[in-house]
């Protein structure tokens, strides 16, 4: 078996992705090369590809076993339409590393800074390719290198230092064995973890009469072998795996980073485009979740509280609703208390963003579904504007962060929301009547009739600074009585007395967002 190496093709539309993975690749899975009737009369990839070329093990890799003697490059060449974002997500979440295709004459572009946010958030190693050398004229070699220059300038600013910049022809072949060499002294052994449960995304999915349902797609975590029990995720559906074949050849077991086809027993193909086959039971159908914002520098739009995202996990994105709320500890508990955050900003500029974000620290996101999505607890999620016009010179990819919670539960505004202690500040002001004695004043216009007597023995506050508490109600109105510990001040009973400066009275306290019984604390 040889060993899998999965290598993103990202970049914006019509830099030439399609014909580098053609001029790299020897083995054509069913899919790769837009295949697909549409991307041949539209001119464009509109769904992944995948191709692949096998070399020997390059001499600077330490081979695991002596049956590991062969490294195989599977290419995964994404579309680079604007309105084909949601693909180019769920496919660069099973590459090992990625090549980032940039047209040489045109430099980078809107969906190159998606496609780079993508890649930084998804394998972190990252080789550029200049391509379309041949349509440069005059100071060819003084133009490649301003622009890998510039290229290596952004990507540094990005926490990507120094990455490989190889400038080639892929449609007339020039300088791709430097590239392919290139690509050779990248390579790596990727870490895989094949004791983790079985998970499977598939990204095509049709039936042959006779062989049963065949799933493509890449193996994320985990191994399977013929014979074994998966679970269709999305359909609770259990079948056994009748056979296992890698770039059309037949294999007895693959495990994680293999492209592979499995044929299942027979289910309906139709209702599985993409998504998840997976050991029984280890996939969620989460209704809701908790995760920690991380924002993406380049999204210069507001992350609002009570709006809609798309939110991406696997090859799935499903919409939801978001509710901002910060705490003091970086980590997620259901015993700590947080404060509802209304919205966080980030202003805008020409130049590329630094590495900052403006939300308040350990901010954290509740995600309310619009159906369920499959997903994995601790699993990625990225969260995305795709609502904007795909004409917008904008980044639309918004924040980003690991599942801490989810829920199934289909009742869960009643048995998981609850949970959360979010609160909202709430504040109330009066104005102080009349003077009781120098412990104790009367205030109106601080609260309605009909509810003063909840707030009784609450704290509040004087413009003048005093502090005391809200001791009872007074007569029939919305006046009560303010109690103080302390003697107040001779000057602000004189202001209060004589009415030459009136005095405010302010009452601080808070709401749990998601309290069925609307108690007020302080």
């Amino acid at each position: 078996m040889p060993i899998n190496l999965n290598i993103g093709i990202l970049g914006h539309v019509d830099s030439g992705k399609t014909t580098l993975a053609k001029a790299l690749s020897e083995i054509a899975s069913t899919g790769a090369f837009d295949k697909n009737p549409q991307s041949q009369e539209r001119g464009i990839t509109l769904d992944l590809g995948f191709s692949a070329l096998q070399i020997d093990l390059p001499a600077n890799l330490e081979a695991p076993t002596n049956a590991d003697k062969k490294l195989q490059y599977t290419f995964v060449d994404c579309p680079g339409h604007a309105s084909l974002i949601r693909t180019i997500i769920s496919g660069a979440q099973i590459i090992d590393f990625m090549i980032l295709v940039v047209d040489v004459v045109k430099g980078v572009q809107t969906q190159t800074a998606e496609c780079i946010v993508i890649g930084q958030l998804m394998c972190k190693k990252m080789l550029v390719v200049l391509n379309k050398i041949d349509q440069l004229e005059g100071q060819k070699e003084q133009k490649i290198e301003k622009m890998a220059k510039k290229m290596r300038k952004t990507l540094e600013g990005l926490g990507i230092p120094d990455p490989p910049v190889v400038a080639v022809s892929a449609a007339t072949g020039e300088n791709l064995p430097e590239l392919l060499e290139a690509i050779k002294s990248f390579s790596f052994l990727p870490e895989r973890d094949t004791a983790k449960p079985f998970l499977f995304a598939v990204d095509h999915c049709f039936s042959i009469r006779g062989q049963g349902t065949i799933c493509t797609g890449t193996v994320l975590q985990g191994s399977i072998r013929v014979g074994d029990d998966v679970e269709v995720a999305q359909l609770k559906l259990t079948r056994r795996v009748k056979s296992i074949q890698m770039f059309r050849n037949p294999i007895q077991e693959a495990k994680q980073g293999d492209r592979i086809g499995i044929s299942i027993t027979q289910f309906d193909a139709k209702a599985l485009e993409r998504g998840f086959i997976c050991h029984p039971g280890s996939v969620l159908q989460c209704r809701c979740g908790v995760i920690k914002l991380s924002r993406i520098p380049f999204y210069r739009s507001e992350i609002a509280s009570n709006t809609k995202f798309h939110i991406t996990s696997g090859h799935e994105t499903i919409l939801a609703n978001i509710i901002l709320f910060s705490g003091k500890s970086p980590e997620f508990s259901f015993n700590e208390e947080y404060r509802f955050v209304e919205n966080i900003h980030q202003e805008s500029s020409n130049n590329l963003p630094e590495n900052t974000e403006d939300a308040p620290e350990n901010t954290f996101v509740l995600l309310q579904f619009e159906r369920p999505i499959s997903v994995i607890p601790g699993s990625l999620v990225i969260a995305s504007k795709l609502d904007l016009d795909v004409a917008t010179t904008t980044c639309r990819l918004a924040f980003h962060g690991n599942l801490l919670e989810v829920t199934e539960d289909r009742d869960y505004p009643t048995n998981f929301l609850p949970r959360l202690k979010i609160f909202k500040e709430k504040s109330k002001r009066g104005t102080i009547q009349r003077v009781v004695n120098e412990y104790e004043l009367i205030a109106g216009n601080l609260l309605k009739p009909g509810s003063r007597e909840i707030f009784i023995g609450m704290h509040i506050g004087l413009s003048t600074g005093e502090k005391g508490t809200i001791s009872s109600t007074f007569g029939q109105t919305s006046k009560v009585k303010l109690t103080f510990r302390d003697a107040l001040l001779p000057t602000t009973l004189e202001s209060i007395k004589s009415k030459s400066s009136p005095i405010s009275v302010e009452l601080k306290f808070k709401k749990f967002i998601f309290d069925r019984e609307k108690k007020i604390f302080q």
